[in-house]
């Protein structure tokens, strides 16, 4: 019970301080709220996408499979 409602306050705060930072970079930037919020999305999957393109450029049975191809030339 006591773990539930710790957990409820965590998601509570960080809900919380989401929309504080976003309230606060926007009124740096003298712009609305939602402009900002979905700049910070369109980021956040632009970088997701270019990780997931290294990290799979990066896997090491890939890896290992081009060394073998490599070797056996």
């Amino acid at each position: 019970m006591l773990t539930l409602s710790l957990f409820r306050f965590a998601a509570a705060m960080i809900r919380w301080s989401l929309n504080l930072t976003t309230w606060l970079v926007a009124r740096s930037l003298n712009m609305p709220e939602p402009v900002v919020h979905d700049t910070g999305v369109f980021v956040f999957a632009q970088v997701q996408t270019i990780e997931n393109r290294v990290f799979r450029a990066l896997c090491p049975m890939r890896l290992v499979r081009q060394l073998r191809s490599l070797l056996q030339r």
